[in-house]
């Protein structure tokens, strides 16, 4: 809300105004649709110089755009391509659900317009041919589809289906609830791939989840109070949240093992941990550590804007690039190994794959097949 655009829109006369999702009364559905229960507490707002309710789908300071406003869209292109000519290699979605919806407002129930993926991704392919949409969409498979769109919107998406099903099988030792979620992720557009992770920058989110499955992730990765949030998810790192290092290489060499491209969150290379003193996602969004100088090397500022992980065994002067860089068997160099020969095996990313019966419920067992 401080964004000169935002500033700009409280003004009803601006060309800026209509921007924004405005309702000059309170909406009676005001408080539903709420992202983060227990700390947001409504999703429409009132600003006083507007005399109107802002629409926000997350905090009350992240004023929503007004996606199906023409020039809106066209700003966002114009953005993406200065970016484009940058040279980054493409972009990460966020939220795209939200960024495609058109809320309700009185009697006009809520859209979803995937047409706005197609002309993101028309304008990025005319750009830069081989630059990529990666799309964050925690959605169950029957609609992730609708995001693919036939090849047409996004390049990638992020895996939840399979990600929350693989946290289940890590804490139950069984294998099954992975093996089904690769099955009803299995069709995709031909040109479209899954993103196969372990951890992102969010809450580790098992609201997919029946209750009971969740409850055995939480006892079994966070089972106090402060470690989950928003009654769905855990707030933590993988290396403290699985403990054995031997665990956690396992964890990481079955992301690595998946159909897709893997996504590796920076800091789980070297197993930092998480901070439960910072509130919300905070926890797990410490600053990167490098070495064992002051502020784990990543800034000179007498106080970063948020603090290095400094306590217990997952400390910067203990866990820290420069010391595991030197050390053969750290989870830094086997990390490189593994990914090296993932680089070896083009045939996990590009070839057909099928579950292998392997007698037992605790293996899970994939053929890839490509090229012959």
């Amino acid at each position: 809300d401080r964004h000169s655009w935002f500033r700009r829109a409280r003004n009803r006369d601006s060309p800026l105004h209509d921007w924004y999702v405005w309702s000059e009364k309170r909406p009676p559905d005001w408080r539903s649709g709420i992202v983060f229960p227990g700390a947001q507490r409504q999703t429409w707002s009132f600003d006083a110089k507007a005399r109107a309710y802002y629409f926000h789908r997350f905090y009350d300071f992240q004023p929503d755009l007004n996606m199906d406003n023409p020039r809106v869209r066209e700003e966002v292109r114009r953005i993406m391509g200065f970016w484009l000519q940058l040279g980054v290699a493409g972009f990460r979605m966020d939220a795209v659900p939200f960024v495609l919806e058109t809320p309700p407002r009185g009697k006009r129930k809520s859209a979803t317009h995937f047409e706005y993926l197609t002309e993101f991704r028309d304008f990025l392919q005319w750009r830069v041919g081989d630059a990529v949409l990666l799309g964050e969409a925690n959605v169950p498979p029957d609609e992730s589809q609708r995001y693919f769109a036939g090849g047409e919107g996004l390049h990638m998406m992020f895996d939840f289906w399979v990600n929350q099903h693989l946290f289940l099988s890590l804490a139950t030792g069984d294998a099954r609830p992975l093996a089904r979620a690769l099955r009803e992720t299995r069709s995709l557009p031909p040109t479209a791939q899954w993103a196969q992770f372990l951890r992102n920058h969010d809450e580790l989110d098992l609201g997919r989840l029946s209750t009971e499955d969740r409850t055995r992730v939480f006892d079994e990765f966070g089972p106090e109070p402060a470690m989950q949030l928003y009654g769905r998810g855990i707030r933590r790192r993988p290396a403290p949240m699985l403990g054995d290092p031997r665990r956690l290489e396992l964890a990481y060499s079955l992301v690595l093992s998946l159909p897709g491209t893997p996504v590796l969150r920076y800091g789980d290379e070297i197993g930092i941990g998480e901070d439960l003193r910072l509130k919300e996602r905070n926890a797990i969004r410490t600053p990167m550590q490098w070495s064992a100088e002051p502020n784990g090397g990543f800034s000179t500022a007498d106080r970063p804007v948020r603090p290095v992980v400094a306590r217990g065994p997952y400390a910067y002067e203990r866990v820290n690039v420069e010391q595991q860089q030197r050390e053969g068997d750290s989870l830094l160099r086997w990390m490189m190994r593994m990914i090296q020969l993932r680089k070896q095996c083009p045939e996990i990313g590009w070839g057909e794959w099928r579950l292998v019966p392997a007698g037992s419920s605790s293996v899970l067992a994939l053929e890839y097949r490509w090229r012959g």
